[in-house]
């Protein structure tokens, strides 16, 4: 069984950073892909990074290229996500998600609880 924690969230002014962690439990971690997904108020859950399992390879939502990074330390059983020039269009619980595979080819099978993120104008 993995267990995901994030932390990190809080809240920040437009064009402010965060950076958000994903730590896991778990031995499965440095052979699982990874990834980050958002829900806002009243919203689907979304889609917004995803990393493979050695770090290699990195997929990002549209809305987020640019501005947001994806990484992992597989040595601390860890997952990041930098996001700079936030927007309030950000604002959402952020989710870490993970993957029973190597590369995020389809849906996660695990997830954290979320840590809040609110960007304000």
């Amino acid at each position: 069984q993995v267990q995901l924690a994030e932390s990190g969230g809080g809240l920040v002014q437009a064009g402010g950073s965060l950076r958000l962690s994903c730590a896991a439990s778990g031995r499965t971690f440095s052979s699982s892909a990874m990834g980050w997904f958002r829900q806002a108020p009243g919203k689907e859950r979304e889609f917004v990074a995803a990393i493979n399992w050695s770090g290699s390879s990195t997929y990002y939502a549209d809305s987020v290229k640019g501005r947001f990074s994806i990484s992992r330390d597989n040595a601390k059983n860890t997952m990041f996500l930098q996001m700079n020039g936030l927007k309030p269009e950000d604002t959402a619980v952020y989710l870490c998600a993970g993957y029973n595979t190597r590369y995020y080819t389809s849906s996660p099978s695990y997830w954290g609880q979320g840590t809040q993120v609110t960007v304000s104008s």
